[in-house]
């Protein structure tokens, strides 16, 4: 398929689009607040990076210096990690953590203190995730090699029967492949594919500066920790291992309760390159929000269990999210359009493993 070409009848059904539109505006001007974020958080990012480095450096400065302190401050570095990636990297990669540019692309540069790489990750997740969610061959998340099939419209290996079950392993794997191997693959792709990054840099100089970001990350999450911690290398990088897991499980999961459900549709466009919906109802069709009354979930995990209103208007900071749901809910009841919604995240995993069980079978 060529991405390029690929386009959605955005006028057609626009009645439901403009008067969505019209309604988040006039709540954001009747209440005269920006669109962007706000006090809280700006304490919410204070905490994270606390949660985040706070553990390292207790343990570099040998505040920390028992064996089942040095876990425990793994785990909550991994805790920590997440925060940050969910409340603050995200926000600033969409623009819409500070109303000040200068804000934002300083705090999307959180990014490399997670191991990642800004550039990559705004192009996989910015454009073709939140541009086709969902779509095969074009919404990268979606596609996870052979060992997960996460659309039906995916080849089916014998494998995938047992996804249900082996999941939970590989999602605690997500983050140290990407900082390891997968940021390299997709630069290197991107390249053969010739993707138009939004950057004017040439495809060497990125690649020596992915190279030189994960040098640097290396050296002061794991290189750094194995001369000055009074622990055997193993232990330290056992550490540093458990810290992903916790991460790399907490991020798949929820993105795979909102988009690797029951109810998520996965749509194709027609041999004339044209999907069924436009844009906005094709985001209500592929999106789930679980969790919505939990104040203290949305807090931490950065308003992203409201998917459904991300998806719509990702220039918004999350911090706004749980205020305009019941607009979004409401606008897309009245037309006759689907609103997913699971009451909670346990509910939501078990819904996610449901899907990825049938999807290992048909």
């Amino acid at each position: 398929m060529d991405r390029q070409n690929i386009k959605f009848p955005n006028q057609k059904n626009t009645q439901f689009v403009t008067e969505l539109r019209n309604k988040v505006n006039a709540y954001f001007e009747h209440k005269n607040i920006s669109k962007q974020g706000n006090a809280g958080l700006g304490v919410k990012t204070f905490f994270m990076f606390l949660l985040y480095i706070g553990p390292l450096i207790l343990m570099m400065t040998g505040v920390v210096n028992t064996l089942a302190g040095m876990f425990i401050a793994w785990v909550v570095m991994g805790v920590g990690m997440s925060g940050v990636g969910l409340s603050v990297m995200h926000d600033a990669n969409h623009r819409s953590f500070s109303h000040k540019s200068w804000m934002n692309k300083l705090f999307e540069k959180s990014m490399y203190l997670l191991g990642g790489f800004p550039l990559i990750w705004q192009h996989q997740h910015n454009t073709m995730h939140h541009g086709y969610t969902n779509i095969d061959g074009f919404d990268e998340d979606i596609e996870q090699g052979a060992l997960f099939r996460f659309s039906p419209h995916r080849p089916l290996n014998k494998l995938h029967r047992f996804q249900h079950l082996y999941f939970w392993f590989f999602y605690s794997l997500s983050t140290l492949s990407w900082i390891t191997a997968k940021e390299f693959k997709q630069l290197f792709r991107y390249r053969r594919e010739k993707v138009k990054l939004p950057s004017k840099k040439s495809y060497d100089r990125l690649l020596g500066e992915l190279i030189l970001s994960k040098l640097v990350y290396y050296i002061l999450f794991l290189v750094l920790p194995l001369i000055f911690l009074p622990f055997a290398w193993y232990w330290i990088v056992a550490g540093f291992v458990a810290m992903h897991f916790v991460c790399g499980l907490s991020l798949s999961l929820i993105f795979g309760a909102a988009h690797i459900m029951p109810d998520a549709l996965y749509p194709l466009p027609d041999e004339n390159q044209e999907l069924e919906n436009n844009w906005a109802i094709h985001q209500l069709l592929t999106t789930t929000n679980f969790s919505p009354r939990s104040k203290a979930f949305t807090w931490f995990i950065g308003g992203l269990n409201f998917q459904v209103e991300h998806h719509l208007f990702p220039n918004i900071s999350h911090v706004h999210y749980p205020a305009i749901a019941a607009v979004v809910r409401d606008t897309a009841l009245k037309y006759g359009l689907p609103y997913h919604v699971q009451p909670n995240f346990y509910q939501a995993v078990k819904n996610h493993v449901i899907m990825l069980k049938r999807l290992g079978r048909i």
